[in-house]
């Protein structure tokens, strides 16, 4: 395992290293990581508005079974039937007890809810930061970049304040001279 661990170490470094040496390249992997925690912020949030929504459904159905029972407990009691009406009342405080809880869950499902939105809002704050910068990063490269070309263009080209007729005498005493070159070496090795 040490050699995996070793092996895992240096990738990890030289990774480091590159998006050092690469800071848009680290700034678009920030990008692509808040993506996609957005998008699995975003997920949770519909996964738990979808159990918030079912524990409602289950409240109100515990709420009418609720009703249903004491209701009953009333009839057993006007009807002096005290044995279904002892048995209707522990039904109906389980169901009481119950419904307590399922409150209890859904309440935390909409604190979770909140939790979930407050951190999307976060994250998307965050994501404008880096594409920001990324942004700034990607005109100061382009910057450097036009800039270098202008600066290697100015040293290998001729210069552009001559007119086009300079530049063809340019070129006629360059074969000369090369031509020239050539006739002196042909002497040199003639001797």
């Amino acid at each position: 395992m040490g050699l995996f661990d070793d092996l895992s170490r240096f990738l990890e470094n030289r990774l480091e290293e590159f998006l050092r040496n690469n800071p848009h390249l680290e700034l678009e992997a920030l990008l692509e990581q808040l993506r996609q925690q957005e998008e699995d912020t975003l997920k949770l949030i519909a996964d738990l508005q979808i159990q918030e929504k079912r524990s409602q459904e289950e409240i109100l159905s515990t709420a009418q079974e609720i009703q249903r029972w004491h209701i009953r407990v009333q009839k057993a009691q006007n009807a002096n039937r005290q044995d279904l009406a002892a048995a209707a009342q522990q039904r109906e405080a389980a169901l009481l007890r119950e419904g307590n809880q399922r409150w209890g869950h859904m309440q935390g499902l909409k604190e979770r809810i909140d939790q979930s939105k407050e951190l999307l809002r976060k994250i998307q704050v965050r994501r404008q930061e880096v594409q920001a910068k990324a942004a700034e990063a990607q005109t100061a490269r382009a910057k450097a970049q036009t800039q270098q070309r202008l600066e290697t263009n100015g040293w290998w080209n001729p210069a552009s304040s001559y007119s086009s007729g300079f530049d063809e005498l340019e070129d006629k005493f360059r074969r000369w001279e090369t031509q020239d070159e050539l006739e002196q070496m042909k002497r040199n090795l003639g001797k």
